[in-house]
């Protein structure tokens, strides 16, 4: 492999020949295929750009073993992160995965053949020695530990590629450039000194001021060089972060930088992360990188401690700078004095100077509340794009899940709330009952427990897109299981609120309650299966509010529900 950047094995082959690429993308119908991950269809991505050069595919087992163990592909070319193919056992069975067997590589978002794979390899990691030789410790705190244990499956693919055609993307094509258009794009502007400052965040006018500062002192420009690919768990859209850096390109000084995207699937592997990163800020033709405090840090392992520390990853890509031909910038702290009205390095603040900041915790508390953010910290445009992504608790939307036994009297609190709500205003409510969702949305599924989580699963999935929407959304179903409750939230609060009420009405107030005689019907084994009665109920762990119906009226148990969400902001500020 080259240890300079190559033009993109697409690039390469359709200029060199194109009857071949017309071969290979009439093969890819006829051949047994691959649809790729998310994550995975990144990687390619890169690789075929030529964004990972030297990379040309996905890592045999030779390559693979020295880039965890030395940092190295096998021929000693400097390379940090192993980029695999993941296959499960079913996926060797049912496409009779072999060495030297041709497979197309299809993208999950229309099915379009990205590549061809001659399979070189097919072998079996060591997670746990991946987990601690690449992220430092085998803690599933780290989403990147996290996602290789529950995600990725258990074998992995190397080979060759033949590249057929580019991922299609919809969104923001003028600024997904490859690293030999963005290198020709330099040229052109004869721009020999170029920092790159790489984001998965907004930007506000702090950062402005540090990349013009990193970028006059090398007498450079500047390429924002932002991740769209998959970055932290939580992380705000991209959508979001491309029409804020938009919008602070144009506070720059004219003709001094420049906005490209990179369809990076981050790792979060801090200094691993850094030295990858660089690797591929060189290929796209960028002479200097900044590099943060906790560069691509996942924040606190399991025992509350940072997984990384503060300047390891400026020190490991300091260790290779003359081989990686990039200078590092370190991310240089800037701070806001009142009194100047200016930002200047922390290092340099007069002794008993003002000074004033705004933490990531407080922006997004003033987001949630509405509360003003003042044009020091963030330029008036890049607060009103925020804001817009990011309403404030009163105009999102949130869902109320009810549950507990049959008879609990979980759907009279629940129609009691529609109406309260109702009555409040602001935002619809929906009211998905369980025979709703079941006579609608799961009428061929029976109850056992894998088609009692589907039930939940679908119920989850509704309930997030009212959310999303900035609807009130009241379910209550059994939901006997913690497991699918818990996969309900994480649907949910991915864009808006969620509550989880327990109506812990006793069983035997519930037999007593029932008017159709379903739990003597379960009791003489004419139903199986009941909740309660030959079927376990959990109990939640984590609920928000638990509630018996058969101490306190219906319409306090509703009170008590409208009152917690009037705490947190949903009739107003907090």
């Amino acid at each position: 492999m080259a240890n300079t950047p190559h033009g993109g094995i697409l690039k390469d082959l359709v200029a060199r020949d194109r009857p071949i690429h017309e071969q290979l993308l009439k093969e890819s119908d006829t051949i047994e295929s691959i649809v790729l991950t998310e994550r995975q269809l990144c990687d390619l991505e890169l690789i075929i750009s030529g964004g990972f050069s030297p990379l040309e595919s996905f890592l045999n087992e030779k390559d693979y073993t020295s880039v965890v163990e030395n940092l190295r592909l096998a021929d000693g070319t400097l390379w940090s992160m192993p980029i695999n193919l993941d296959v499960s056992q079913e996926d060797i069975d049912n496409l009779s995965l072999k060495p030297e067997k041709r497979i197309a590589l299809r993208d999950p978002r229309n099915d379009s053949p990205i590549a061809i794979l001659t399979i070189q390899d097919i072998y079996r990691p060591d997670k746990v020695k991946e987990a601690k030789l690449v992220f430092g410790d085998d803690d599933i705190a780290h989403p990147a530990v996290k996602y290789l244990h529950q995600n990725v499956k258990e074998f992995y693919v190397g080979g060759t590629i033949q590249a057929i055609q580019a991922p299609v993307h919809y969104d923001y094509v003028a600024y997904r450039n490859t690293p030999a258009e963005i290198r020709a794009y330099f040229q052109k502007l004869n721009w020999t000194r170029v920092v790159a400052f790489q984001t998965r965040n907004p930007m506000h006018r702090a950062h402005r001021e540090l990349t013009v500062r990193a970028a006059r002192s090398r007498q450079a420009n500047v390429l924002i060089n932002p991740v769209v690919g998959l970055t932290k768990p939580g992380d705000i859209d991209h959508f979001t972060r491309v029409r804020v850096y938009e919008a602070i390109i144009r506070r720059y000084p004219t003709g001094m930088a420049a906005l490209s995207l990179l369809p990076l699937a981050m790792r979060m592997a801090g200094p691993r992360e850094a030295l990858w990163h660089a690797i591929i800020r060189k290929n796209h033709g960028c002479s200097h990188f900044i590099i943060g405090r906790d560069h691509a840090g996942p924040g606190k392992n399991s025992a509350g401690k940072d997984f990384y520390g503060p300047y390891d990853a400026q020190y490991l890509v300091e260790k290779y700078k003359d081989e990686l031909h990039i200078e590092v910038v370190p991310f240089q702290q800037v701070t806001y004095l009142p009194d100047s009205d200016e930002y200047v390095p922390s290092d340099e603040v007069p002794a008993g100077a003002k000074t004033l900041d705004i933490s990531g915790t407080e922006l997004r508390r003033r987001l949630r509340t509405g509360a003003h953010i003042p044009e020091w910290f963030s330029y008036p445009e890049v607060v009103a794009l925020l804001r817009q992504s990011h309403p404030p608790r009163s105009k999102q939307g949130f869902t109320v899940f009810l549950t507990g036994y049959h008879a609990s009297k979980k759907e009279h609190i629940a129609r009691a709330l529609q109406v309260s709500l109702n009555q409040q205003g602001g935002r619809s409510i929906s009211l998905l009952l369980g025979e709703t969702i079941r006579g609608k949305l799961s009428s061929e599924l029976g109850f056992s427990k894998r088609e009692r989580d589907i039930n939940i699963n679908r119920l989850g999935f509704v309930a997030a897109e009212l959310t999303k929407a900035g609807a009130g959304v009241i379910v209550a179903p059994i939901a006997p299981y913690e497991e699918a409750r818990q996969q309900a939230r994480q649907e949910v609060e991915k864009s808006g609120g969620f509550f989880l009420v327990h109506v812990a009405t006793p069983l035997e107030q519930c037999i007593a309650w029932d008017r159709d005689g379903v739990y003597e019907r379960a009791k003489k084994g004419e139903i199986t299966g009941f909740t309660g009665i030959d079927d376990p109920y959990e109990a939640p762990k984590n609920a928000e509010l638990v509630v018996d119906p058969s101490t306190e009226s219906v319409a306090q148990i509703v009170r008590r529900i409208v009152l917690l969400l009037d705490q947190q902001g949903y009739f107003g500020d907090v």
